[in-house]
């Protein structure tokens, strides 16, 4: 097992499966760093003809509580890093390999974009998954706008987007955000499990195959993060975007005005 010089992300090797995970418990926060990195593993393990598919995992309780902004952010600093974080969050779009995601734990805004990069979703009963943009006062983000209705269908994930709930692991698989339930800390060990069986099959036929059903994806997500971006630098200029990140950082229910 080797770690990257961030220490942050730890990549190891399975037969033909190659598993990279998020070390920055307890909520496994990203900013760009850390994605610049996972994205530079995972390119390099797409690039590596012996490794044929991917398990995305993390360590401890939670998978990926998305970015932090703690108890308030700079509008021109949060956008900067929304920029490059969506910059990288292309390129996840354009690996070849497939991906299978294990979430232990709860997938949060930008946590649950990139849960959204995976082909498939492993859960259990400790799992949560919440596109919480609009209990903070803004728009998605993390070209979620394209990857959740893809995968739930346009209700559902109106659903999801318009009142921040959050789902269980059973709520999750019941829609198809989740493809396999398992019982909590067997996550990783299914995920592999199904990473193993696909990575037993020929592999230029299931690239073929993947590219085939995940035609013009990339080119939707490229359109997809420009217009959330520009959306969000609308939203960050809002009061209900400042009362939103406070509310957050405090635990407190937000009081949004419109304005």
């Amino acid at each position: 097992m080797s770690r990257t010089p961030q220490n942050e992300i730890k990549v190891s090797r399975v037969g033909f499966v190659g598993i990279v995970e998020i070390d920055r418990a307890p909520l496994n926060f990203f900013d760009v760093t850390l994605i610049d990195t996972l994205v530079a593993q995972m390119q390099a393990l797409d690039a590596d003809p012996d490794c044929r598919a991917i398990v995305l995992a993390a360590t401890g309780k939670v998978f990926c509580a998305g970015a932090d902004f703690g108890g308030g952010v700079d509008p021109e600093e949060g956008l900067k890093m929304a920029e490059a974080l969506y910059g990288n969050a292309l390129r996840l779009f354009e690996i070849a390999t497939p991906i299978v995601a294990a979430v232990q734990g709860p997938a949060i805004g930008g946590g649950l974009g990139l849960a959204l990069t995976a082909d498939f979703r492993i859960a259990s009963e400790a799992s949560r998954f919440s596109a919480n943009f609009a209990v903070l006062g803004m728009h998605c983000g993390f070209a979620i706008s394209a990857t959740l209705p893809r995968v739930v269908g346009k209700n559902a994930a109106a659903m999801m987007l318009y009142t921040g709930r959050r789902l269980n692991g059973a709520e999750a698989h019941q829609i198809g955000l989740a493809d396999q339930l398992v019982e909590a800390g067997k996550e990783r060990e299914a995920a592999l499990a199904l990473a193993t069986e696909i990575a037993a099959n020929a592999p230029i036929a299931v690239q073929d195959m993947r590219r085939t059903q995940r035609a013009g994806l990339a080119d939707e997500v490229r359109r997809t993060l420009a217009h959330e971006l520009a959306q969000q630098r609308n939203h960050m200029a809002t009061a209900d975007f400042r009362e939103g990140i406070r509310a957050a950082s405090k635990r407190e229910t937000p009081k949004f005005l419109g304005i």
